[in-house]
């Protein structure tokens, strides 16, 4: 059996990704698939993680790119055993926001994706990729979670290696604008299928239903 991955990641805070991941996870079990839905905060629970939250705790604040993989790799070699037909992930494949903001460069982070790429040659990967003007979405997401948000958000990247250039939420979203330029590059290199949504013109429902018909090969299960 081949297992689906389905990463769905997005290009900001604010754009729906986990909202989408959720309805679709939930849309593969009603039509009988054996689903795991991996949600963006269980990179720190996970059995198969545990090396990612080990490092990440150890006072770096970051994890090596080889952890990662290894990880990645043990996670499907678990789904697998356990008879997982479609793994549905939250901001988990190919890790970018996290390796830039850890120092990483465009060549480095490519070197990373080359990796995963060949940890999930088993697997049929999907990458869910929704993005908008991130200044736009970072509006939602202030209007959404607060004005505490906001200051948490900046406040993290910007105490981060990578991304000390943010002072504010203007210069969030012009880091996250380059940060999209990156994603698009190095998923150009792979060959993975790259599912393309745009949520300023789509909005839950309708994205939701796009993606399932963009994935769709077996209409009984996507």
């Amino acid at each position: 059996m081949t297992v689906q991955l389905v990463s769905v990641i997005g290009n900001s805070p604010g754009v729906g990704k986990s909202t989408l991941c959720r309805g679709l996870a939930a849309a593969l079990r009603e039509g009988g698939a054996v689903v795991d839905h991996f949600e963006e905060a269980d990179i720190l629970a996970r059995e198969a993680f545990r090396p990612v939250a080990e490092e990440f705790a150890d006072g770096a604040g970051s994890v090596r790119p080889a952890t990662l993989v290894a990880c990645v790799r043990a996670y499907v070699a678990e789904a697998v055993a356990a008879g997982t037909e479609v793994l549905v992930t939250d901001a988990l494949v190919p890790f970018v926001p996290s390796l830039v903001a850890w120092g990483h460069d465009e060549d480095a982070v490519a070197g990373v994706v080359a990796d995963l790429v060949r940890a999930l040659a088993s697997a049929e990967v999907s990458v869910v990729y929704v993005h908008d003007d991130p200044a736009a979405a970072l509006r939602r997401a202030v209007a959404r979670e607060g004005e505490g948000w906001a200051q948490w958000y900046v406040a993290k990247l910007g105490a981060s290696p990578g991304t000390r250039q943010v002072r504010d939420l203007e210069s969030a979203a012009a880091h996250l604008r380059e940060e999209t330029e990156l994603t698009r590059r190095v998923l150009a290199r792979t060959p993975w299928r790259t599912v393309p949504v745009d949520a300023g013109e789509l909005d839950a429902d309708a994205a939701l239903a796009y993606v399932r018909g963009r994935l769709a090969r077996d209409p009984g299960r996507f």
